[in-house]
């Protein structure tokens, strides 16, 4: 069975200030969290989280798919979870965008709740990176 995440954020900003902010590495950083992103498709990469006593903090992912600045998606994998993450961005007029997140390949639902529960967290630091 695998289970999908689909959520959307809106914020004050261009569109290309919201592309930088998913592709930049650095704009990644403070936000998500320290990588080696890159927006090219088949790039290898990691976020690297602080590790604990359960998951060793890493992330590895493969760009799959840049379409500026609309499109973007790469390959998620912690343990043995599999994800696909997908990011469409949609200019709403008056200075807003529009982020709408797929994230698919879950097994369980636990997984599929922290990850709810992490994206809200990190969205919560997004704007820090639209300057």
């Amino acid at each position: 069975m695998s289970l999908a995440l689909s959520m959307d954020y809106q914020f004050d900003t261009t569109i290309e200030k919201a592309w930088a902010a998913l592709t930049d590495s650095n704009k990644l950083a403070k936000w998500i969290t320290e990588n080696d992103f890159e927006p090219v498709v088949g790039h290898r990469f990691q976020f690297r989280h602080q590790p604990s006593e359960y998951w060793d903090g890493i992330v590895d992912g493969e760009v799959l798919v840049v379409e500026p600045p609309d499109r973007l998606s790469y390959s998620w994998a912690t343990g043995n979870e599999r994800h696909t993450v997908t990011w469409t961005l949609e200019e709403l007029g008056d200075g807003r965008v529009n982020l709408h997140l797929d994230q698919t390949g879950f097994t369980n639902t636990h997984g599929l709740e922290g990850a709810k529960y992490g994206w809200s967290e990190w969205f919560g630091k997004f704007e820090q990176a639209l300057n």
